[in-house]
């Protein structure tokens, strides 16, 4: 494949990330207008975004793996249909008066965006040459601080024709990005043609459920109390036991939705751990706003533009972090990433009273976040996986960037409310700060440039048979 056919397969590529990253950022400035509409309190408004994760956690794993099995195009063209699908019935509960029908809608555009990215990352490992795999994945990975720059403001402006005007807009691109990919995309399968792990999957869907909707039904306000409750300790504890039932299906299984014999491979291992810690950090930047308000003082409607100056330094440094990976290897790139967020973290728990160091903490969590979202992450696992292997590993760095994120969102609510006001989210960012210095530790394990450069096929000998049947 010559140089040319990539860059346009990457344009397709990056539009379909990009469709489904502005929906996450285009749907703040409609939830006043559908919580008015649907006359929803808050935490009923809070399923219009846990119905998309919930299904996102679980689409991401099933396209990953079905894209192993019956080729990339075929996956990321259904993943970008459901995720039209699922637009088009979030725009037709409009005026029905029928909240059920926005949240399947919600729920099928997760479904879909949970493949589109490591279905994405999987090409791009799939078709680029080694040395150019880290730019074109950091662009890629900059469509997430693209997306929150101009969403909003396409949010703004489409909200004026009505807040289903926010989801219609995406038939039309979906449509070119379907006709493009049908063209460009491979389509051969990657995979051995074994059955489909659906017992695994079923063990994944109640692990992920459970955890999500018992964290998502803490109280922040009463976070003690709450843990006591059947709401939230029920679904835990049905996660927990599923987290079992799937270890234990997935060591014999033939095809594993879950596999954890990559577990096996320290690089993939320290790699999710990482994933997850980022996963984390970036779930806290929702509550800058919070801060920003309770420390500094200003209005609610300022406090937003405060998370700016992070989302220019991750769109600036996503994509020179994936520049970097090619030239330095991914344990220099991720170790510099963990120390930057880290003493931001430090920096904005201790100085948050003064806004300048809060913008300045800001722009230093946003350039560490970007060398640990993303691309870099994403460059290990192509490096440490066969092809056969590249859709499911992907889709796991999905999974516990998710993870984290619902861990995040939970724990900083719950500090924040158990400590009150400024000092409990100052409070909760140091914790985060202290998490960053176990990260860094994590990170200094990771192989040298030149021990990672080893094709994957070598380091995945240790494996079992399966994998070298898929290459055979």
């Amino acid at each position: 494949m010559d140089d040319k056919h990539r860059n346009r397969l990457l344009g397709v590529l990056f539009v379909g990330v990009l469709m489904g990253a502005l929906d996450i950022a285009i749907v703040g400035p409609a939830l006043p207008a559908i919580q008015a509409e649907f006359g929803l309190d808050s935490r009923a408004g809070s399923w219009i975004f846990s119905s998309y994760v919930l299904a996102n956690l679980i689409g991401t794993p099933l396209m990953a793996k079905l894209s192993d099995r019956y080729g990339r195009r075929a996956i990321y063209v259904l993943d970008v249909g459901l995720f039209a699908a699922g637009s088009l019935i979030v725009a037709l509960s409009h005026g029905s008066g029928l909240f059920w029908l926005l949240l399947l809608g919600r729920a099928v555009q997760g479904l879909g965006a949970g493949g589109i990215f490591p279905v994405a990352s999987a090409v791009i490992g799939d078709t680029f040459p080694p040395q150019k795999r880290g730019g074109a994945l950091g662009l890629i990975g900059a469509v997430f601080g693209l997306a929150f720059l101009i969403g909003p403001v396409i949010g703004g402006l489409l909200l004026g024709f009505g807040w289903q005007w926010l989801f219609l807009i995406n038939l039309p691109i979906a449509v070119a990005v379907v006709a493009l990919a049908w063209r460009l995309l491979p389509h051969h399968p990657v995979a051995a043609t074994a059955r489909f792990d659906w017992r695994g999957m079923i063990a994944l869907t109640l692990a992920l459920g459970g955890l999500a909707y018992g964290l998502d039904s803490i109280d922040t306000a009463h976070v003690w109390a709450s843990l006591t409750t059947t709401e939230v300790w029920f679904p835990i504890a049905v996660s927990a036991a599923a987290w079992l039932v799937l270890l234990r299906i997935e060591r014999t299984a033939k095809n594993p939705v879950f596999p954890t014999r990559l577990f096996a491979r320290r690089q993939l291992t320290i790699g999710y751990v990482l994933t997850a810690g980022a996963g984390l950090g970036e779930a806290s930047l929702v509550f800058m706003p919070s801060l920003a308000v309770a420390a500094l003082g200003v209005p609610a409607g300022v406090a937003s533009y405060l998370l700016m100056p992070v989302v220019l330094a991750m769109a600036v440094g996503s994509p020179l972090a994936g520049r970097l990976l090619d030239r330095l290897g991914s344990k220099v790139v991720i170790l510099s990433g963990v120390a930057v967020m880290t003493v931001g973290m430090f920096l904005l728990g201790a100085t948050a009273g003064s806004l300048g160091w809060f913008i300045g903490s800001g722009v230093l969590i946003g350039f560490g976040l970007s060398a640990l979202l993303g691309a870099p992450i994403r460059y290990v696992t192509l490096n440490e996986t066969t092809t056969a292997e590249r859709s499911a590993a992907q889709g796991l760095v999905n999974t516990f960037t998710s993870m984290g994120q619902l861990l995040g969102s939970a724990v900083v609510g719950a500090v924040a409310a158990s400590v009150g006001a400024a000092a409990g989210y100052t409070t909760a960012f140091a914790m985060i700060g202290v998490l960053g210095i176990v990260l860094f530790g994590a990170a200094l394990l990771l192989k040298s440039r030149q021990d990672e450069a080893r094709p994957a096929q070598e380091q995945a000998q240790p494996a079992t048979g399966e994998q070298g049947t898929a290459h055979a």
